[in-house]
């Protein structure tokens, strides 16, 4: 009777069991669609306090290539060569661009069209980020998950749908490449340690077919290649981080850094070979399909790392097999031999790779790369690099202003994942570590940063939730009346008490014994036996380990969801406020209300309206991608840079007196020169406070050039202290000519003083467009009308002394 009270008891239990596990699944579905819809959003405060528009300056050119693939369609795509861009050079499209954010936008279009929901290419494009960022945050659940377990997930989840950071870059109208490849980033990392706890060879062969497959018919099949096996869509993403984005080297070399880590650590396992040794040989070869990549893949230093491990991970794996084959003495005389092997092959693999590099001025690294190694470089001897404001170094408030309290919580994350530490939770560890380093030379890397601290502040508030929540579970208090004593240890009682305990003991007995035999059976079971184990039958002595006082774990309690509502409110303040007005209208309050400046898209429209369809337009590399999206005219430079020669001679032009400017320019076969300029309502970021990176920049290819001539004692002023040469150079003239007009004294509200030379006339340019609050100015080449004249006075001269 015992036994069947026991397997009756054994069954409810189990079926209790499956119960509590579809109800957490049904919990845990519901708790990501929430937070899906959360990441989504609070970032469409852009739509609804202005309008459905693309934002910045690059996803404008993101927009006219997806309109580009949409209208002409893939192949026409890759063979694209753009004849409005980079004048008289132009730009081939299909061969210089990432194509994964274009092809994914393209192909939610496509396929929205196909359900008859007309939707215009604009509308996909504005919402792509909102999309993709609900996409992120799933995929920090699955990774998360992997290291710490469901409730670590869905807290990190949560906070990377709501982290500043990643706001930044994909509230409603931030169509630019960041967006999806943080996405692929997470995800990426997801099926690299899912694949380390898991290790399936199988998967990682049909991974080759399938990687292939995607790549071949282009990016398009990745959201399809996402509901496959998570195996199968390892390399999938990798390859569209490739075709998303330049910061896939991050992957590759990451990767390979915790492969050495766990080698050197004595953690290699098959699973870190199957894990790793597929992801360099099939991920190398397909990211040279990707034309942007090509041959980099193999030739650059970006991705020397991976071959080096790749090669080390290789005599390890073999010095294990030979370890389980031979005798210890053999092993010693054969470990000696494939050491000796190896370290030559290495070496030799080494100076192959130096001499392939060694021709080249950066030994085969990219300037981006060289600034991350070395702040300092760019500024050195890269100027177009260091001039863009994303390549600047952070500040403090930087990172308070994109990550805020995480920054106390990833102390406590990092002590968790040692807590104890796996493969997983070292890979989080080495992840946030490299982040971190990287985000403190580049402001724009912040953004790879903020999932690692996401993933780290999510695992210490679950680990402080669940320790304060059993603590206040397990505070029982303990009366006189239930502890036994002498006088009632009658035999009866006795043996009552002897029964009940044995018949616990031999219920829990049981239980453990049908976990065990649940975990020989099926790997599927894995999840049960975690949340049996997580019942309230364990040893006592575990229990008061993780049992604090009542008070205080109230007291924690309250202070973390204290701390967690001051991150939601800035969160969202952020997303209001920050990052929600589109560059292209600005705007600003007073007294008097709200102003809106549209000066940006008025200078388009009159260009798209009042210019020929021919006419080349010359400005600022800034403002390239606008000008040929928004006035669909031929530009000089764009937001490219991929020529500095072209964008030094456009610095060079700038910075010359009229004449010398109007001969560079007229040499382009330039029509129109476009200024940005803020000193009538104050805004900062116009051409005026960029001069001096033109000058910089055309200094480092036309000597003659020099920044000190623009300089006065080192500083560098516009008022009556300005240097002649700065006074007299052309993008003074064109930003200040009739400026005194205004206010009768030429006060510049940005730079905050009446500017020194306020009446001048031009005689090589002349004024064709001021928009309203003078943001954008447009002037017009003249055309040599002194040299006709002087050629008809000669003529008429020759005629007179004929006759």
């Amino acid at each position: 009777m015992a036994e069947l009270e026991a397997g009756s008891i054994s069954m409810a239990a189990g079926g209790g069991g499956r119960l509590r596990n579809a109800l957490s699944g049904m919990l845990c579905a519901f708790a990501l669609l929430l937070i899906g819809v959360l990441a989504f959003s609070i970032r469409l405060f852009s739509v609804i306090k202005y309008e459905s528009v693309i934002h910045e300056f690059d996803p404008y050119f993101n927009y006219r290539v997806t309109q580009f693939l949409s209208k002409s369609g893939i192949y026409e795509f890759w063979n694209w060569f753009d004849d409005r861009t980079w004048y008289p050079l132009g730009r081939v499209i299909g061969g210089t661009v990432y194509p994964g954010l274009t092809l994914t936008a393209g192909t939610i279009w496509w396929l929205l069209n196909s359900l008859n929901i007309p939707l215009s290419v604009e509308t996909v494009c504005v919402f792509t980020a909102p999309i993709f960022s609900a996409n992120a945050s799933w995929a920090t659940y699955l990774l998360t998950k992997e290291a710490k377990g469901h409730g670590a997930g869905l807290m990190a989840a949560t906070i990377l749908a709501m982290v500043p950071s990643y706001i930044s870059r994909s509230v409603a109208g931030s169509y630019d490449n960041e967006a999806v490849a943080i996405f692929a980033l997470i995800f990426t990392f997801y099926l690299y340690v899912k694949t380390l706890n898991t290790g399936s060879l199988f998967y990682a062969t049909l991974n080759a077919l399938s990687y292939f497959y995607m790549v071949s018919f282009s990016s398009k099949m990745f959201r399809i290649a996402t509901s496959f096996r998570k195996f199968f869509t390892l390399y999938c993403i990798s390859a569209f981080q490739v075709c998303s984005w330049g910061g896939y080297t991050f992957i590759i070399n990451l990767i390979p850094m915790h492969v050495l880590l766990c080698i050197v650590t004595g953690r290699y396992s098959s699973r870190l070979y199957v894990a790793y040794a597929p992801l360099v040989v099939l991920g190398t070869l397909l990211a040279a399909l990707v034309p942007v990549v090509g041959f980099n893949a193999v030739l650059t230093s970006e991705h020397f790392a991976s071959f080096l491990v790749f090669i080390i991970l290789h005599v390890v794996a073999l010095v294990y097999y030979i370890k389980g084959l031979l005798t210890p003495r053999l092993f010693k005389v054969a470990m000696t031999f494939v050491l000796t092997v190896g370290l030559a092959l290495c070496l030799a693999v080494v100076a192959i790779l130096a001499a392939l590099v060694a021709s080249s001025p950066t030994k085969g690294w990219s300037g981006r790369s060289l600034s991350l190694l070395d702040p300092t470089y760019a500024s050195k001897y890269i100027p177009i690099i260091a001039s863009v404001s994303e390549h600047q170094p952070p500040t403090w408030p930087s990172y308070f202003m994109a990550i805020n309290v995480l920054a106390f919580l990833v102390p406590a994350g990092i002590i968790s994942c040692f807590l104890p530490l796996s493969d997983a939770s070292s890979f989080l560890v080495l992840y946030l570590v490299t982040s971190v380093y990287f985000s403190g030379v580049m402001v724009r890397l912040m953004l790879v940063l903020a999932p690692a601290v996401c993933i780290l502040s999510g695992i210490a508030l679950s680990e402080a939730f669940n320790v304060l929540t059993r603590s206040m579970k397990f505070q029982r208090p303990i009366s006189d009346d239930t502890l036994p004593t002498a006088g009632d240890s009658t035999p009866g009682s006795s043996s009552t008490a002897t029964i009940t305990t044995s018949t616990k003991n031999a219920n829990i007995k049981k239980e453990k014994m049908g976990t065990i035999s649940k975990e020989r059976s099926s790997k599927k079971s894995r999840k049960e036996t975690e949340l049996v184990g997580s019942s309230p039958v364990r040893p006592e002595k575990e229990e008061k380990l993780c049992v604090l006082p009542s008070e205080a774990s109230a007291m924690g309690i309250l202070f973390l969801i204290m701390l967690c509502g001051l991150y939601v409110i800035h969160c969202v303040w952020a997303a209001a406020e920050a990052y929600s007005a589109p560059s292209i209208v600005l705007t600003s309050r007073s007294h008097d209300g709200l102003h809106v400046y549209d000066d940006f898209r008025e200078s388009y429209a009159w260009l798209r309206h009042n210019t020929e369809v021919d006419d080349k337009v010359a400005s600022w590399w800034d403002y390239g991608y606008q000008t040929t999206a928004m006035a669909n005219r031929t530009v000089i430079v764009d937001n490219n840079t991929w020529n500095n020669t072209h964008i030094a001679t456009v610095g060079t032009a700038m910075s010359s007196p009229e004449k010398g400017a109007w001969e560079i320019f007229n040499s382009l076969d330039v029509k129109y020169v476009l200024v940005v300029f803020g000193g009538l309502i104050g805004y900062p970021s116009d051409d005026i406070n960029k001069f001096l990176w033109m000058v910089r920049i055309g200094g480092g290819e036309f000597p003659h050039i020099k920044e000190q001539d623009y300089l006065r004692d080192g500083n560098y002023r516009v008022d009556a202290q300005g240097t002649p040469t700065m006074l007299n150079c052309l993008m003074y003239k064109l930003c200040y000519y009739r400026f005194a007009e205004t206010d009768g004294k030429g006060f510049d509200r940005a730079r905050r003083y009446e500017i020194g030379r306020k009446h001048f006339k031009l005689t090589h340019f002349e004024e064709v467009f001021t928009t309203q609050h003078w943001m954008v100015r447009i002037y017009k080449l003249k055309p040599q009308k002194n040299r006709v004249r002087g050629k008809l006075k000669l003529k008429l001269k020759s005629v007179s002394q004929t006759t």
